[in-house]
């Protein structure tokens, strides 16, 4: 029979290897296992070191390609949007210094900023489609014509009305018969000779359903599209942002088939996921995007972009996934030597009252003509 002694050697037992088990954990076992805790921490702060030093250095390289950006940028984009009206389109949630920028990018390549048209959250709410596909075909010259989702509809639309009007042969329009320049047509008279269709008044009628807003006055004057991405990979607010750029791009493709060349200029963010610009590389989009249109160097790629698409397909550029190369290459040829006469004797063309002012229209109509 167990008696209360042996109960008594049992505790007495138990509370000393308790004790034993502290002593060994607190002396024996201390000194390794702080080591390794000692280690492990020490390669830690190294690697963070490390990683922080990566992190500088790529910042002072990135700072230098900018500044070298902007030293070489005139004599890199002299010319290549020679004569071209170039209309800047916002998206929601598009940095407007970066819009800014793109701008002033398309002044020094020589084209001209006819207007700038801001897409708002409207437009690419999925609840509104209907009103998008009613308002486009009510407006449209031919309605039967339309085809595709609303959204393709609305960009035919505008894009045909931002779409530079194709100059008329001097012989029609330019001249009368004893060589007097004939006197432009206005808009209204213009608007009667195309069965009533009215450019300004089709922007007019997106802006009053509030899907656009207008600025300057790019109908019938736009020979090129710059399309600011939404920063950051955003999209408009309760909005699903797979599906708001995806109108995006559909928007997009419609401006670039009317208008012609057209550029997407975007951030890092907005070519994962997503975004707008990684939805158009998906896609195989047929205009440009550029992801690093953020910075100088960007601004001036973006521009690169823009001009190579006059001619060529568009292409992917920057340093997100999917991109041909940080930059086209070759670089585009600046557009007053490509449309150069290769008889160096033909005289250049005067206008009619000697001044010599139709050499932008002049290059503007090879361009829309596709000479």
């Amino acid at each position: 029979m167990i008696d209360f002694r042996y109960h008594l050697v049992s505790i007495v037992a138990v509370f000393l290897a308790l004790t034993v088990g502290l002593v060994l954990g607190t002396t024996m076992l201390q000194d390794p296992l702080l080591n390794t805790l000692q280690s492990e921490t020490a390669d830690l702060r190294s690697q963070s070191e490390d990683l922080r030093v990566e992190r500088d250095t790529a910042d002072q390289v990135n700072a230098g390609a900018d500044r070298m950006a902007e030293a070489v940028s005139d004599d890199t984009l002299a010319g290549l949007l020679t004569g071209l009206g170039v209309v800047v389109v916002t998206a929601p949630g598009a940095d407007a210094e970066t819009a800014d920028a793109l701008a002033g990018r398309v002044e020094q390549a020589g084209g001209e900023v006819v207007g700038r048209v801001q897409i708002t959250d409207a437009f690419l709410e999925g609840g509104n489609a209907t009103f998008v596909d009613e308002l486009a075909l009510q407006i449209a010259q031919d309605p039967q014509d339309l085809s595709g989702s609303p959204h393709e509809k609305a960009g035919a639309e505008i894009g045909r009305a931002l779409a530079a009007a194709a100059e008329e042969d001097s012989s029609a329009g330019g001249e009368s018969g004893d060589g007097e320049a004939s006197p432009t047509p206005d808009p209204s008279a213009r608007a009667e000779e195309d069965g009533g269709h009215n450019p300004s008044a089709v922007l007019e009628a997106f802006t009053e359903g509030g899907l656009i807003t207008v600025e300057g006055d790019p109908a019938e004057s736009s020979d090129a599209v710059v399309l600011v991405a939404p920063s950051g990979g955003a999209s408009p607010e309760g909005q699903d942002p797979q599906a708001a750029n995806a109108v995006l791009n559909t928007i997009t493709t419609a401006l670039h088939q009317e208008v012609g060349a057209t550029v997407v200029a975007g951030d890092g963010p907005s070519a994962r996921g997503d975004g707008m610009l990684a939805q158009a590389r998906a896609a195989e989009a047929a205009f440009s995007t550029v992801d690093v249109a953020s910075r100088p160097m960007g601004e001036v790629i973006t521009v690169l972009a823009l001009a190579e698409n006059l001619e060529e397909a568009g292409g992917a550029y920057g340093i997100g996934e999917g991109v041909e190369g940080f930059l086209p290459d070759p670089l585009p040829e600046p557009r007053e030597t490509a449309d150069e006469s290769s008889d160096p004797s033909q005289e250049p063309t005067e206008s009619g009252d000697g001044s010599g002012e139709g050499g932008a229209d002049e290059v503007r109509r090879t361009t829309r003509d596709g000479e």
